[in-house]
C-alpha cells in the first residue's frame, strides 16, 4: 500500500472571491472549522492615504499585483493573517501580503502592500503591520 501525499499552494490570487470557498473547505479540513480572524485592536487604526501620496515604491508593488507578477520576495501574495486585528476582521485568507521595497534595506523592510479580496481594496502599512492605510485610488 502506498501513501500519497498532496501539497497544497496556500497563495490564493488577490481579488479572486470565488475562491473564497475553497479556503472555507480547506480550514474545514485541516483545523476541522471555519477559521475566522479575531480582532485584537480597535479598527481606529485604519486610515486613509491618496494613491498620489504613497512612495513610488508602492506603486511599483501594486503595478505588479494587478498584472499578477512576478513578484521580488518568495513571500509576496502569500495570505494575510490579521493576527493584530489591525484591518477589519474577516475569513483567514481574504487578506494577502506583498512587500514595497525599501531602498537600502539589506531586508524586506516594513513597508507592505495588504490586499482584500474587494476591487482596489489595498491597505499600506510603512511600520510592519502597527497601522494601516486604506489607499483612495481616486486622488
Amino acid at each position: 500500500m502506498s501513501t500519497r501525499v498532496i501539497m497544497v499552494d496556500m497563495r490564493i490570487p488577490p481579488r479572486i472571491t470565488t475562491l473564497g470557498g475553497v479556503a472555507a473547505l480547506l480550514s474545514v479540513l485541516f483545523v476541522g472549522g471555519p477559521i475566522t480572524a479575531s480582532a485584537t485592536a480597535a479598527t481606529a487604526s485604519v486610515g486613509s492615504i491618496c494613491y498620489s501620496d504613497l512612495p513610488s515604491q508602492a506603486h511599483d508593488t501594486l503595478d505588479l499585483i494587478e498584472a499578477g507578477g512576478p513578484y521580488p520576495y518568495s513571500q509576496d501574495g502569500i495570505v494575510f493573517q490579521n493576527r493584530e486585528g489591525v484591518l477589519p476582521s474577516r475569513n483567514t485568507g481574504y487578506y494577502h501580503e506583498y512587500t514595497v521595497i525599501t531602498p537600502g534595506s539589506p531586508t524586506r523592510g516594513a513597508r507592505r502592500i495588504v490586499t482584500g479580496e474587494q476591487s482596489q481594496e489595498d491597505y499600506y502599512t510603512a511600520d510592519h503591520y502597527v497601522t494601516f492605510d486604506l489607499v483612495d485610488h481616486g486622488c
